[in-house]
């Protein structure tokens, strides 16, 4: 990696830094940077693959972000882990440190009062290290193409319905980590091989040390323990949601392109039925698609748990 922009000594011992890997993002990242910065991070560690869309330009004008750029293999980077580890263990030792793509949005529960500090200083108070999230498919009614977003206009406009059900929580050997699946992406992608369906859970938010490690994305982290910080759907430990924000209108037009770089799955040409498919524009709405309205309507319908503040 080379380093584009590096502010990173700017960098206090109280901060809570969000840690990014893109690509080619411009239309989210006005939204995305303003979200968290309301949330309280105080600067993001973005790794820009080879944007060729203005990305890494906007980044690299922004006071918040220290910036490097790769032009290397994301798949071959166990899917921009490496890039993201390295990042990890030099800069966010000691710090509470975020980690999300630029289509997810964290909520939870007294977001709107409560931010990151004070959600992480009660972290502190209960000897938890950690925060886990389940990652909700938003989408719009109607085809994908045919709804209109704005940079830096809030994609819950736009993608406003989610599927409230059925999720299945599953908890995996050897190292206990938590396997949720279903929602709007199975439904849609994958009702004939639901068990290859996308894995829902991730633990976003951790107060980092350089000896942790992320395995498999941010749904499984080593050491093992750690897998028990988030038990899911329904589960008893304090939780949020990763609102995901991946159907925008343009992934009609991205997705083509993507099924050409084979860079996101583990074994590329096995879903090229899921690329082929977005193609079409499909519409992911159906009759128990439930309209978002906020946080508390999250936690009624055991999407997460709120923290005892």
């Amino acid at each position: 990696m080379r380093a584009v922009v590096d502010r990173t000594d700017t960098i206090a011992p109280a901060d809570i830094l969000a840690v990014v890997v893109l690509r080619n993002e411009i239309t989210r990242l006005p939204y995305f940077l303003d979200h968290y910065r309301r949330l309280g991070v105080a600067q993001f560690l973005v790794v820009d693959n080879d944007s060729d869309d203005g990305s890494a330009e906007y980044l690299a004008a922004q006071p918040d972000v220290s910036l490097w750029h790769t032009g290397q293999s994301y798949h071959a980077a166990r899917f921009g882990l490496d890039w993201l580890t390295w990042l990890q263990i030099k800069y966010a030792h000691g710090h509470w440190c975020l980690m999300v793509d630029a289509d997810e949005l964290l909520v939870y529960s007294g977001d709107e009062t409560h931010d990151l500090q004070a959600l992480t200083s009660w972290l502190d108070s209960q000897g938890q290290v950690g925060f886990g999230a389940l990652m909700l498919d938003m989408y719009p009614k109607g085809p994908l193409d045919q709804c209109f977003y704005s940079p830096g206009q809030d994609p819950r406009e736009v993608m406003q319905w989610f599927d409230p059900s059925p999720y299945r929580v599953v908890r995996q050997e050897p190292i206990g980590n938590l396997w949720v699946q279903g929602g709007a992406r199975e439904r849609v992608f994958y009702g004939d091989d639901p068990q290859c369906s996308p894995t829902l859970n991730k633990i976003p938010l951790v107060k980092w040390h350089r000896r942790y490690s992320y395995v498999n994305s941010t749904h499984s982290l080593l050491p093992p323990q750690l897998n028990r910080l988030y038990d899911g759907p329904g589960g008893t430990a304090p939780s949020g949601v990763l609102l995901h924000t991946k159907f925008l209108p343009e992934i009609v037009s991205k997705s083509a392109i993507e099924k050409q770089r084979q860079q996101h799955f583990h074994a590329p040409n096995d879903f090229d039925h899921y690329y082929d498919k977005l193609s079409t524009a499909p519409d992911l709405w159906h009759s128990q698609a439930v309209k978002l309205q906020g946080a508390a309507q999250l936690e009624a319908l055991g999407l997460m748990r709120a923290p005892e503040w």
